[in-house]
């Protein structure tokens, strides 16, 4: 798997993951879908996103999203 992959498997879980967790647990979950959509938006615009930074550094394989 790539970064990219990567990045866009690891946000798509903690979406889901905070969804379930606002229904279960507390509404306040929902603060932390809103960070990481914005963290998607502002990659979209800047090519910068700490995840993808950090699997670089472990050594993953990079793909054409996140250079």
């Amino acid at each position: 798997m790539t970064v990219d992959r990567l990045v866009m498997a690891f946000a798509g879980l903690f979406i889901l993951l905070s969804l379930a967790l606002s229904q279960v647990h507390s509404p306040n979950w929902l603060w932390f879908t809103a960070f990481v959509g914005a963290n998607m938006f502002q990659a979209a615009f800047t090519g910068f996103c700490p995840l993808a930074k950090i699997l670089k550094a472990v050594g993953v394989k990079t793909g054409c999203a996140f250079q």
